[in-house]
């Protein structure tokens, strides 16, 4: 019998996954509450019961720690917006939620703010993340002949520094939030959705996401 990869795990390597998951859960709780910059690693470290200089046998600084942070966020809220689009039976619709909502959320979470500062890590991470509900997403508008585009990965790819510099002028004072329909017209366009079908979609209502 072929054993599992957690059944071959040593007692050392669990534990060390385990403390590595406690303080990333950790981290995603207090930079939640308080920002980045707020946030110490003492009482992250402390939340998940793990010792203060522990926390460097794992992550070699806040930063780093914040990125795995941000990538755990997005994975969360991939799987909220995925849980919604679902329902969905417009095959444009998704997408055009989709990015909605990464652009809602990237522009009032406090853990996204500190991030975006480093757009090229960020665009990044969310094209690793995001990428596979969002590349499925625009395969199905293609196939469904309401999306026109050659490359769904590539469109995706470009997205995601389009909805960064979008995130990063709404933060900064540079960009009404309420121009965010405006930035989902201009992001159906890329996948080949014309102005007027754009902003129907745009318009549609926008349900809730679940609850962390």
């Amino acid at each position: 019998m072929v054993k599992t990869k957690l059944a071959l795990e040593s007692r050392v390597d669990r534990r060390k996954r385990r403390n590595r998951q406690a303080l990333i859960d950790a981290a995603y709780q207090v930079m939640g509450e308080k920002g980045f910059d707020a946030a110490t690693m003492l009482e992250i470290a402390e939340l998940a019961d793990v010792g203060a200089g522990t926390v460097y046998n794992y992550f070699d600084s806040k930063d780093e720690l914040a990125v795995c942070v941000m990538e755990q966020v997005m994975q969360r809220l991939a799987e909220r917006i995925d849980a919604v689009t679902n329902t969905f039976s417009d095959p444009a619709q998704p997408y055009a939620f989709g990015v909605r909502n990464v652009m809602k959320a990237a522009t009032t979470d406090r853990r996204w703010r500190w991030l975006l500062q480093r757009s090229e890590v960020i665009a990044g991470a969310m094209y690793r993340i995001m990428g596979p509900y969002a590349i499925r997403d625009i395969r199905r508008g293609c196939q469904a002949g309401r999306y026109a585009v050659e490359d769904p990965d590539l469109a995706w790819r470009q997205a995601t520094h389009a909805i960064v510099g979008f995130s990063i002028g709404v933060c900064d004072g540079n960009i009404d939030p309420n121009k965010i329909d405006e930035a989902v017209v201009n992001l159906l366009g890329m996948v080949g959705v014309s102005r007027k079908d754009a902003w129907k979609l745009a318009k549609r209502p926008h349900p809730a996401l679940p609850e962390e």
